[in-house]
């Protein structure tokens, strides 16, 4: 795979944020079937080329964090005007790889993908500067696994094709400041208000990441309620894959 990935090179064009392509040379992603079986890695920049998604070569992990405070409320955050994928849309409250590393390579699938929920925690500091250990990965549950896949609308070279694992926990969501390449913006949410995003989102007024609308629009009342009542993992379905259109 690492031959393959020369063939992820891309004419660099446009005016696109040094630190974030820099990421997308460094990061090594975990390429996978639709089984989510391990076979080989390649830089996340090859994972995200449309051409290579095309071709159905990039298949890789990925996750998702959804953290809830104290009180029920969700963490949201808006990804950066840095951002080379997906700028300027709201979404959970991290999303990112598990790389193909000692610490993070779940090879075969791991039922509590404890390498998935290292990277989240490596990730929630990185973006959201909450601290490692503030949330451990303990409380991070993983409940599911998606598989979507989804162009950049505005900037049709990039994308995504991912099984996600989404991972819910309660934790304490301060921080001493967010990594603005990596995030704009932070609200919580409450329960009532997941509706009236969604809505917003359709009347054009916000833009939401592909992965949040398709899980708000599904699983994430569900997971809310659930996390509210204080019995999270009657909801916990970690043995499927989901394949969305």
């Amino acid at each position: 795979v690492g031959a393959l990935a020369a063939v992820g090179s891309v004419q660099e064009s446009k005016a696109y944020d040094g630190e974030q392509l820099r990421l997308l040379d460094a990061d090594e992603c975990i390429l996978v079937n639709e089984k989510d079986e391990v076979v080989g890695s390649a830089s996340k920049k090859f994972c995200h080329l449309m051409a290579n998604i095309d071709e159905d070569k990039a298949l890789h992990r990925a996750f998702s964090v959804f953290l809830f405070t104290g009180d029920g409320e969700l963490v949201l955050q808006k990804r950066s005007s840095d951002k080379i994928l997906f700028p300027d849309r709201w979404t959970n409250t991290v999303c990112s790889h598990p790389l193909h590393t000692p610490d993070e390579l779940d090879n075969p699938p791991c039922p509590e993908a404890t390498g998935v929920r290292r990277a989240a925690v490596r990730k929630l500091e990185h973006e959201l500067g909450i601290p490692q250990g503030q949330v451990p990965a303990s409380d991070l549950h993983f409940m599911t696994r998606i598989v979507y896949k989804a162009a950049v609308g505005e900037d049709d070279t990039w994308g995504e094709h991912e099984v996600d694992y989404i991972l819910v926990g309660k934790g304490d969501a301060s921080t001493p400041g967010l990594n603005p390449n990596e995030v704009s913006e932070v609200r919580m949410l409450k329960r009532g208000e997941l509706e009236g995003l969604l809505e917003e989102e359709v009347r054009g007024e916000v833009m939401l990441s592909p992965w949040f609308k398709l899980i708000a629009q599904r699983w994430l009342p569900k997971w809310w309620d659930a996390v509210l009542e204080g019995d999270l993992l009657r909801e916990k379905d970690s043995e499927a894959i989901h394949k969305l259109p």
